[in-house]
């Protein structure tokens, strides 16, 4: 009697303390109830009391010392704490980054100099840029027919255009027209105005 004593207290203790170390949050709860019947009693120290059968291979042992009680390796995964449990999900490597490959937006602008009047008229230069760069250029409100129309039409066809001194210096400091020098003159400082705006 006093062995079946011992043997109960000890099973009680062993169970108690696989309940403390191993319960936590979501583990649930064990009780004495839970234990299986056909697991053989076991004492406080780890063995089995004298007399009684040795535990069998299926059974698992308890031992009541805290800190040594092992989970038997048939206990479901969900009652694992949280720190022993393996993650089945597998990753992926993160998408590798979109990279753009748009060339900027280059701007194509007009820009028009200021009115010059001279001794044969008044012409105003308009310019077009392509981004920084001057693709065009042409002389708005030219003296038209005469000697200072024909001095005029020499000074377009010299600088104006997209293959004009203009576009090729891509600046106002351009050779004078020949016979033309007032008209030369007007042209580049309408144009330099036009350039400083730009």
């Amino acid at each position: 009697m006093r062995r079946a004593l011992l043997a109960i207290t000890g099973l009680a203790a062993g169970t108690t303390a696989l309940v403390v170390l191993k319960g936590g949050p979501g583990a649930g709860s064990v009780t004495a109830q839970d234990v299986p019947a056909a697991q053989a009693p076991v004492t406080p120290g780890g063995s089995p009391a004298p007399g009684d059968a040795a535990p069998s291979a299926a059974a698992p042992s308890v031992s009541a010392t805290p800190g040594a009680a092992e989970e038997p390796s048939a206990k479901p995964s969900a009652e694992r704490t949280p720190a022993t449990r393996t993650s089945t999900r597998t990753r992926t490597a993160p998408a590798a980054p979109r990279t753009t490959t748009t060339a900027p937006r280059v701007t194509t602008r007009t820009v028009t100099g200021p009115t010059v009047t001279y001794r044969y008229g008044s012409l105003r230069v308009q310019i077009t840029l392509n981004g920084s760069r001057i693709v065009d250029a042409t002389g708005l409100d030219m003296p038209v027919g005469g000697q200072e129309g024909q001095r005029a039409d020499d000074v377009q066809a010299r600088y104006s255009g997209s293959s004009g001194e203009v576009v090729a210096k891509q600046s106002a400091n351009l050779s004078t027209v020949s016979g033309a020098t007032y008209t030369s003159t007007a042209y580049q400082r309408s144009l330099q105005a036009a350039l400083d705006k730009a």
